[in-house]
């Protein structure tokens, strides 16, 4: 999950980053300039921050309420144990396990991956010296893809190499 989500978010901010630059060639006589495109860029991070709040939040609300609901009704109404097969809330207690920690995860390492990759681009932006090379641009891009291959690289290592007894 958090490969796929930080990798999928990664190239949309890239094609975003890429569209614009070749669309409106922004430092030329043009009416768009990097001011414009940080815009652009500072609404994906919000829109990052706001899939984490309703991801995590929102899904996670619901889930827990049917989880506890479905519990007491399984131990008060019919005696039985939270984990036993004949208990209704053993899925609901697994569904509410899988939003809050895989879809909640998720939506954190995209919130997070927006918001600080977005920041650094507009730190970017607004510097005169390093906007002057428009490749600067793409560093902060570039850190995060080493960073997810790195972390692909360490978990592959840990499950093929260490084993657990």
């Amino acid at each position: 999950m958090g490969f796929s989500s930080t990798g999928i978010s990664l190239g949309v901010l890239l094609t975003l980053l890429l569209v614009f630059i070749n669309q409106f060639n922004p430092g030329s006589t043009t009416d768009r300039n990097w001011d414009e495109l940080m815009e652009f860029l500072a609404g994906f991070g919000l829109g990052g921050s706001s899939m984490a709040l309703f991801g995590r939040v929102g899904g996670g609300i619901y889930t827990k309420a049917a989880d506890v609901g479905a519990d007491l009704v399984g131990k008060v109404e019919s005696n039985l144990a939270e984990d036993d097969w004949r208990n209704p809330a053993t899925i609901a207690d697994n569904v509410g396990d899988n939003v809050g920690d895989i879809a909640g995860m998720g939506s954190d390492l995209f919130g997070s991956l927006a918001e600080s990759t977005c920041a650094a681009l507009v730190v970017i932006s607004h510097t005169d010296e390093l906007i002057s090379h428009p490749n600067t641009l793409m560093v902060p891009l570039l850190i995060t893809a080493i960073g997810i291959y790195c972390c692909f690289i360490t978990s592959l290592i840990g499950i093929y190499v260490y084993k657990v007894d």
